[in-house]
């Protein structure tokens, strides 16, 4: 049996929502409202901070009456089996089962299949859900949390993006990151780059700060990764790229005057085909003067303090 669609599973706070939801358009072509997303595409729910998880779909019914029927219909590998319920938190309009409710429906579709059931060592697992009055059965990717374990590195700056905003950045810029060239010109410490190197990103960065460059290096070095760093000023970039991610300059570090932020979005407009910027500020303007067209922005908040996210061709 194969599967018929993915059911992404979200929880995000509230200030993240704007830029979960950027997040999503760019891995889905649409965003959702709510903290579930179906799609056809299978993309790894480690990639974002925001899915826990990813519901395989094997089949599905509108009552669960026909989904008891095509659990006794179900084949699988293996002879032994678990099967466990996802509605452990509300999903859309689907209200939260208690733990009782769920081993009860959990036992009946245990019964209905052919196999052995072992709830400690099965050699295969299967979930359920009901979401809106639908159920749906398959395997289920539990999301890792990847950038957590990026927090502690050798060097740090406290105006430097968060591990998940740099993940989340990084996705919106690549979502699909075979093949596609990356560069992050005003690299900075790093954070950008060791997300995407954890996703395989092909990425370079560069810094006009030697001291900044070297901390880079030694961040990237600690995760056991590896990455062409260099020093050098975005004007003396020579090589083309699919896409660029710029945090715009504006610590104690590396600070820009507007006449050289808007020199770095020059530069970025003639080095990469698209870009994805990052500014304290608002720079619809100056992206547009500059020549980029913004396909999509949203704003990152991290209680008082607001960054602008924008997607630009």
């Amino acid at each position: 049996m194969s599967v018929t669609q993915y059911i992404y599973l979200y929880a995000r706070h509230w200030d993240d929502e704007e830029l979960c939801r950027l997040e999503m358009r760019a891995f889905f072509n649409k965003d959702s409202m709510t903290n579930v997303l179906m799609s056809e595409l299978a993309i790894d729910p480690s990639r974002s901070t925001f899915i826990k998880g990813r519901l395989d779909v094997l089949f599905q019914a509108n009552n669960w009456s026909s989904f008891v029927d095509l659990a006794k219909q179900f084949q699988f590998d293996g002879e032994t089996f678990k099967v466990t319920s996802l509605n452990h938190s509300k999903w859309n309009t689907t209200t939260k089962m208690e733990l009782s409710e769920r081993r009860t429906l959990e036992k009946e579709i245990g019964l209905q299949i052919v196999g052995e059931p072992d709830l400690d060592h099965p050699d295969r697992q299967f979930y359920f859900i009901n979401i809106d009055d639908t159920w749906y059965f398959g395997t289920y990717i539990e999301s890792k949390a990847v950038s957590l374990q990026h927090k502690n590195k050798p060097h740090s700056y406290s105006t430097a993006l968060s591990t998940v905003l740099a993940r989340t950045v990084a996705n919106i810029a690549a979502p699909f990151p075979d093949g596609v060239t990356v560069i992050d010109p005003c690299c900075g410490i790093g954070n950008v780059l060791v997300e995407a190197l954890a996703m395989d990103f092909d990425i370079v960065g560069s810094d006009i700060n030697w001291l900044v460059v070297k901390h880079t290096r030694e961040n990237i070095a600690f995760f056991g990764y590896d990455c062409d760093v260099t020093t050098r000023p975005i004007a003396a970039i020579t090589e083309q790229y699919d896409v660029a991610i710029i945090d715009m300059p504006y610590n104690i570090f590396t600070s820009a005057s507007p006449e050289q932020q808007y020199a770095i979005l020059v530069e970025a407009r003639r080095i990469s085909k698209k870009a994805v910027i990052v500014s304290i500020a608002s720079i619809d303007n100056i992206l547009k003067e500059v020549g980029f067209t913004i396909v999509d922005q949203c704003e990152a908040k991290k209680s008082t303090f607001v960054r602008q996210i924008y997607v630009c061709n």
